[in-house]
């Protein structure tokens, strides 16, 4: 063989290594957020935020798992079908960008800045604070949604939480 073969097929082998082990996903989402969260998890989360920030509630309701339990504020909520996730997402005001993540056991502990969104949502004075959600994420779907008490940042008494309100952290 002679060396040109012998580099062209070397050049070969680096470049179909270099794609083994590709799943074609687009996990670039996942890099531009602070946190230690496994990265698919952060991915699946993002795009949900982005999908809801958008306005569309079909895009992001397929973020979930069927049957799912979410909690924001009051007790929780087993939902079971795909019109129980819609309205529960439709039932959020504002939308959301993604900020951090992180991992604390099974749950991934997202922090987002809140935006207004198309559609139902009024996010009003909410626009610009600071919200946290702890997320469980299975074969890439929310299987849990609830709202995150952050004891770094106290409550107002309109924001109080409830006994049955979710994780403190």
């Amino acid at each position: 063989m002679t060396v040109r073969a012998l580099a062209a097929l070397a050049v070969l082998i680096v470049a179909v290594i270099s794609g083994c082990g590709s799943s074609g996903k687009d996990t670039s989402a996942t890099t531009t957020v602070a946190g230690n969260a496994d990265a698919s998890e952060v991915a699946v989360i993002k795009r949900w935020a982005d999908e809801l920030r958008a306005g569309d509630i079909d895009a992001a309701s397929e973020r979930f798992a069927l049957p799912s339990v979410v909690q924001n504020g009051a007790g929780p909520l087993r939902l079971t079908n795909r019109q129980q996730v819609e309205a529960f997402n439709r039932s959020l005001p504002c939308g959301a960008r993604l900020t951090a993540a992180t991992s604390l056991g099974k749950y991934t502990i997202a922090a987002f800045v809140l935006t207004e969104r198309p559609g139902e949502g009024m996010c009003g004075n909410g626009v610009g604070e600071q919200a946290k959600t702890a997320f469980v994420i299975r074969n890439g779907l929310i299987t849990q949604w609830q709202r995150v008490v952050d004891t770094d940042q106290a409550p107002t008494p309109d924001q109080a939480p409830t006994p049955n309100q979710g994780p403190v952290i």
